[in-house]
């Protein structure tokens, strides 16, 4: 079946029950699983409302200190179902690109990840990352929902 399984998250509630699937399937198919997070760089025109507060010093302190609470997050949803897995925190402007280049570079084989994060008019205004990753995959991408 499935040999590496990657499992993007991004905080929300949705993502975290994609999570929790991600690695139920990758412990029933004896899959090794990567976990990962994407933060943007500092931008000074963005939708992100924490960038139009922070100085660049000031995001690249909460940005890490985020990522890092995430990736704890992750294992931590591994080990409640038993399995164990490798996280990285990845920085980049297109985190679609991020995921879809760590699936690449790692030889994944599924992606498991969350149907959406944003809610609203920041769901609209900005296109999904998962359907950039539908869209752009050329591996399998299971989509929990």
């Amino acid at each position: 079946m499935y040999k590496h399984i990657l499992i993007p998250y991004d905080g929300f509630e949705l993502s975290a029950k994609a999570v929790q699937h991600g690695m139920a399937l990758a412990k029933a198919a004896q899959a090794k699983v990567t976990g990962m997070t994407v933060t943007r760089p500092f931008q000074i025109i963005s939708e992100d409302p924490e960038m139009l507060t922070d100085t660049p010093e000031q995001y690249a302190v909460h940005a890490a200190a985020l990522a890092t609470k995430r990736l704890e997050q992750i294992k931590d949803l591994g080990a409640a179902v038993g399995k164990e897995c490798d996280v990285l925190h990845i920085e980049h402007d297109q985190p679609y690109q991020a995921i879809l280049d760590v699936a690449n570079r790692r030889g994944c084989d599924l992606i498991v990840m969350a149907s959406h994060g944003r809610r609203g008019v920041s769901a609209i205004l900005l296109a999904s990352e998962t359907i950039k990753v539908l869209t752009y995959s050329t591996i399998p991408v299971l989509v929990y929902r």
